[in-house]
């Protein structure tokens, strides 16, 4: 008991006279992957720098198209945390009866290698006016048996997203690499895109880094 108290003192002292306020403010977007992960980076980085993403799931890049300027508002961002992916490789069809109508066998892919280079450079145009230290996270893996997604899709969407951000000079965190060693027992289900606690939380680990380290760099 006498050592719980002492460790919850040197807490309380540790981050005395730190308000919300004087910490960085860091800014994540992304679908449900950032919607796993964000509280445990916003844990990890309490009294270091508070973490924000907007109550809404960030979705394709016509989403972010339509919806970036609110969800930035009108608050001053030392780091953005972004991505977007796995909705825009995506096949949908209206009559299918699988979560979010997803059919990689008759639906129509939602957003187009092609437009989503075309609407990632314009995201990335618009995230630069904010001067904000950018850092791009690669879409995690789609595993085999996905119902709206094709293996390797992933792959070829972060090749694009790695051109625009290398024309951009823009900092790349690498979560794809990380999620494709993950064993099976850190994704929700078998051909589930979704991670398990243990999984999000390693992701988690490695996006937590990567803005502490964005954000106290001179």
């Amino acid at each position: 008991m006498r050592s719980q108290v002492l460790r919850v003192l040197l807490l309380l002292i540790s981050t005395a006279g730190v308000s919300v306020a004087d910490t960085p403010k860091a800014l994540i977007l992304g679908d449900s992957i950032s919607i796993g992960y964000t509280p445990m980076v916003t844990e990890m980085l309490q009294g270091t720098v508070t973490v924000s993403r907007p109550r809404a799931n960030c979705g394709s890049t016509e989403a972010g198209i339509k919806s970036l300027d609110k969800w930035l508002g009108e608050k001053s961002w030392q780091v953005i945390h972004f991505n977007w992916g796995l909705h825009d490789l995506c096949y949908r069809h209206p009559e299918s009866k699988v979560q979010g109508n997803r059919d990689k066998v008759n639906g129509t892919q939602a957003v187009a290698p092609e437009v989503y280079r075309k609407n990632l450079e314009q995201l990335v145009v618009r995230l630069k006016k904010t001067n904000a230290k950018l850092i791009f996270a690669t879409t995690t893996v789609v595993p085999p048996e996905e119902a709206g997604r094709h293996v390797g899709d992933d792959r070829k969407y972060n090749e694009i997203a790695l051109q625009v951000m290398t024309r951009h000079g823009i900092q790349v965190n690498d979560l794809h690499r990380t999620s494709a060693a993950f064993p099976e027992d850190m994704f929700v289900g078998p051909g589930n895109v979704h991670f398990t606690k243990a999984g999000s939380r390693k992701l988690a680990e490695q996006v937590a880094e990567a803005i502490k380290l964005a954000a106290t760099e001179e």
